[in-house]
């Protein structure tokens, strides 16, 4: 029964060791629930998390569904034929979706803020999220990330905001709809749309359908802030009437627009240019990408009525998101970058960003296209153009491209070719510790090593580092 029942307190969680999932596991425990979990292979650091609040997490049994429980949170990457949803199904336990689950418990009497997009969603959510909390708004927050000012990523607090990260992937496998639409949103973000998650999606005309179902069901009382350059969003929008509508990025035309970007070691500085706010902006991050996030959670703050100068204020101290143009650390002045990238677009802002603002000797590219999208040769041109600015670009055959049928897999020997005629030195690896190995051999002083994966990459950036102090330690 796809429903929360009255006065649950024993709650089960399958698919509890992802980022969403096991932070959801925390909050529900915070809100005093009894809490399990389960997932197919346990693992650091959500293990660790978990258990330091108590929550011991268990391979997938049926005995991990108890008699006792009165209800059963199910994970996206779950089927319908896990040997738990098998037992959930067989004892009639109420069952919900995570998106379900949130909205039920902890968004539905707020005012929820959702940002949603193909690109940037996480880092604009940290940023909505900060200036909240740095100007006493008390809000609470889901990001699919861990907030570097929170170590964490949710909050659960007694302000009247609820800041979430809205997915357009699907809910689960008793609802195929994407995730956003759980969620009646008072602020809406849309960071523009690209063709993403060709798993599930067929074609960018049916991850239009989704975002265009989500504008015409928004509240015209809603309040949306929209990408002005993205051409799919654009276009999508043609006709729409809202009354507050509001466009941001970089046309003159726009409600909120930048100029005059300066990029530098330590952040960036850009005019922000509005009705409201005309001022210079300072960000400790990196990118034009970035500003775009910037503009948007600027967007949405002042309609709530923050004052400006907090919002500048409050700017300053963002500490940013893991995993998002995160140094890792340096040895003998070689810096070692994690980033999220793996659409070619964000590849190509990524590289742009860190290219800017360290101003590297060398850029060394380490890519893992490990996403169902970015496995796929959808994106085979896309990402011959991407790594430009890059010095070397170290590619890692993903451990399941093999599951891709071939004629619709990325071809790694033809983007290590084409990078090559672009007079990008390319190399192809079978394994991360290959990719260390030549690295340690053949990074220099000065370089900038930067790591771009939606996945843990066997703990690539640790390995490299430790290398680095090795090789340093026999040098002198």
């Amino acid at each position: 029964m796809n429903f929360a029942p009255e006065n649950a307190k024993n709650i089960h969680l399958i698919s509890a060791c992802g980022t969403a999932m096991g932070a959801l596991c925390a909050m529900l425990s915070d809100r005093g629930f009894n809490v399990t979990g389960s997932d197919q292979g346990i693992y650091p650091p959500m293990s660790t998390f978990l258990k330091s609040r108590g929550i011991d997490l268990t391979e997938f049994s049926k005995e991990n569904i108890s008699d006792d429980l009165d209800l059963v949170i199910i994970g996206n990457a779950v089927s319908k034929d896990n040997i738990e949803v098998l037992e959930t199904m067989e004892k009639k336990i109420n069952y919900l979706s995570m998106p379900q689950a949130i909205n039920h418990f902890f968004a539905k009497d707020k005012k929820v803020i959702m940002v949603t997009g193909t690109h940037g969603k996480t880092t604009t959510t940290g940023i909505i999220a900060w200036i909240l909390h740095y100007c006493g708004l008390k809000p609470s927050f889901f990001i699919g990330g861990i907030h570097k000012n929170f170590d964490c990523g949710y909050m659960i607090d007694e302000g009247k905001y609820f800041v979430i990260e809205g997915d357009e992937y699907d809910t689960a496998f008793f609802d195929k709809k994407s995730k956003f639409f759980h969620f009646n949103p008072s602020r809406l973000v849309i960071t523009g749309i690209d063709f993403d998650h060709a798993d599930i999606f067929l074609s960018i005309d049916q991850i239009k359908d989704s975002f265009g179902e989500l504008i015409n069901k928004a509240n015209q009382e809603s309040f949306i802030f929209a990408f002005d350059s993205s051409e799919e969003l654009t276009d999508l929008l043609k006709g729409v009437k809202y009354k507050n509508l509001s466009l941001y990025g970089k046309k003159t035309s726009s409600d909120m627009y930048f100029q005059n970007p300066e990029y530098g070691g330590k952040g960036l500085y850009f005019d922000c240019c509005s009705k409201t706010l005309n001022d210079r902006i300072f960000l400790p991050m990196t990118g034009e990408q970035n500003i775009y996030n910037c503009l948007a959670a600027i967007s949405v703050c002042l309609s709530i009525g923050i004052d400006k100068e907090k919002i500048k204020e409050a700017l300053k101290s963002y500490k940013g998101m893991k995993r998002r143009q995160e140094i890792r650390g340096e040895v003998s002045d070689i810096r070692v970058i994690d980033d999220f990238a793996h659409h070619p677009r964000e590849v190509r802002h990524t590289i742009d960003g860190i290219k800017k603002s360290l101003k590297p000797q060398r850029l060394i590219c380490v890519f893992e296209p490990g996403t169902n999208t970015s496995m796929r040769n959808i994106f085979q041109d896309e990402y011959e153009n991407s790594f430009e600015g890059s010095d070397l670009v170290c590619i890692k055959r993903p451990e399941k491209i093999s599951r891709v049928n071939l004629d619709q897999r990325l071809s790694l020997e033809n983007l290590k070719a084409g990078l090559n005629c672009k007079n990008i030195n390319s190399e192809l690896f079978e394994t991360s510790d290959e990719i260390v190995d030549y690295l340690c051999m053949n990074s220099k002083p000065g370089d900038v090593i930067l790591v771009m994966s939606n996945k843990g990459f066997d703990g690539i950036h640790d390995k490299i580092l430790n290398c680095l102090a090795k090789k340093q330690e026999l040098n002198l």
